[in-house]
C-alpha cells in the first residue's frame, strides 16, 4: 500500500524535467497539458474564474452549464457538506447564453488551455442554438448536460429520453466538427444506450454527474435544500463512478472518458484512470480543498508514475483491464 500522494516531500520529483513522465493526454481533438479537468458547476461561469482555474494548473476547463436564457437557480440553501459527500441543487444558475458569450469570447484571448462549454437545454433548438453560441464564441468543445438530476425539464429529464437525446447529439455534431461530449448519468451506464449515443456521432463521455439524493434535517423536521431533492457528489459516489468508468470502457475502449465523482486526492485520480478515464474532472473538492488541488493531484499522479516505472499516463489508461 503506497503512502497519500502529497506534496510534503518533493524531494521525490526529479529536477531533470527529461525524466519526468509524460502527463499529456488528447481527448478526441482536445490537448490536455495534464489530465485534470475543471468539472462543470462549481466554477466556469465567468472569464475570472477559469482564468483562476487555469492558472492553478487543470489541464482543461469545462464552464457552469449554459442555457439560453438566464437562470437565476433556486434560493438558499443550494449546498451542504454531509461529512462523506456534497448534496446541492443550484439549479443551473447562470447568465444566459448571450451574456456568456461574452465571457467565454474574452477567456479565449488569454487561457491558453481547452475551454469546454457546457450546453444545457429543454429541447433540441435550445440544445442547438447555445451550442451554436458557444462555438461562435470560441469554446474548444461541447459538452451536453444531459443528466442534471435536480432541475425540470433539463438534463436527466431530457437525457432519460434515447430517442430524443440521440437527436440532439445529431443536431449538435451537425453544427461544428469541434469535439462533442456527454456527460452522463448512472441511468445511461448501460452498453445499448452508449451505443446509441456514439452513433450519434459523441466523441467522448463524462461519467457521471451527480446521483439524486435527499437529505434530512431531524432538528428542524425538514430538508437540508431548499429544493429538498439535490445531486449527491464527493468521495461517496466514487465507487460508482469506477463502476461506470470501468464498463463503458470495457466495452468501448476507443472513447475517451472523463471520469467525474470523488475525485479529492491523487490516489482517486489514478483510480479512475485505470479503470479506463483518459482525464478526471474536479469539483465538489474545490470546496474542501481550493484550487490547489488541481496542482497536487497532478504532482500526486507525476510521482506515482515515477514509483511504479510509468512513462506516460498513456500506459496507466484502462490499465486493470490488461491484467
Amino acid at each position: 500500500m503506497h503512502e497519500p500522494l502529497t506534496d510534503a516531500d518533493d524531494e521525490c520529483v526529479s529536477n531533470d524535467k527529461n525524466s519526468l513522465p509524460d502527463l499529456t493526454i488528447f481527448i478526441s481533438d482536445l490537448f490536455l497539458r495534464n489530465p485534470t479537468v475543471l468539472a462543470s458547476g462549481i466554477l466556469g461561469g465567468s472569464y475570472g474564474q477559469l482564468k483562476r482555474v487555469e492558472e492553478a494548473g487543470a489541464g482543461a476547463l469545462t464552464t457552469k452549464t449554459i442555457t439560453k436564457d438566464p437562470r437565476t437557480g433556486y434560493i438558499n440553501p443550494v449546498f451542504v457538506d454531509l461529512g462523506y459527500g456534497y448534496l446541492n441543487a443550484i439549479g443551473l444558475r447562470n447568465p444566459g447564453v448571450e451574456q456568456f458569450s461574452i465571457e467565454l469570447s474574452k477567456a479565449k484571448k488569454d487561457i491558453m488551455i481547452p475551454i469546454i462549454a457546457s450546453v444545457g437545454g429543454t429541447s433540441i433548438e435550445e440544445f442547438t442554438y447555445v451550442a451554436e453560441k458557444m462555438v461562435e464564441s470560441g469554446s474548444d468543445a461541447i459538452e451536453l448536460n444531459l443528466s442534471c438530476p435536480h432541475v425540470g425539464g433539463y438534463g436527466l429529464d431530457i437525457g432519460s429520453d434515447v430517442k430524443l437525446t440521440k437527436e440532439i447529439i445529431k443536431e449538435v455534431k451537425s453544427i461544428s466538427d469541434k469535439p462533442l461530449l456527454v456527460k452522463i448519468s448512472l441511468f445511461h451506464s448501460n452498453k445499448d444506450i452508449i451505443e446509441k449515443f456514439i452513433s450519434a456521432g459523441l466523441n467522448g463521455i463524462t461519467a457521471i454527474n451527480t446521483l439524486k439524493a435527499l437529505a434530512i434535517d431531524i432538528n428542524s423536521l425538514s430538508p437540508v435544500l431548499s429544493n429538498i431533492l439535490g445531486g449527491l457528489s464527493g468521495p461517496c459516489i466514487k465507487p460508482v463512478t469506477l463502476a461506470v468508468i470501468y464498463e463503458i470502457y470495457r466495452e468501448f475502449p476507443d472513447i475517451p472518458i472523463i471520469g467525474v465523482g470523488g475525485v479529492e486526492k491523487a490516489e482517486d485520480a489514478i483510480e479512475m484512470i485505470l479503470a479506463g478515464a483518459s482525464a478526471v474532472g474536479i469539483g465538489s473538492a474545490i470546496v474542501r480543498r481550493d484550487l490547489e488541488v488541481f496542482t497536487e493531484v497532478t504532482r500526486g499522479i507525476e510521482r506515482f508514475m515515477l514509483e511504479n516505472g510509468f512513462k506516460s499516463i498513456k500506459e496507466l489508461i484502462g490499465y486493470i483491464h490488461r491484467r
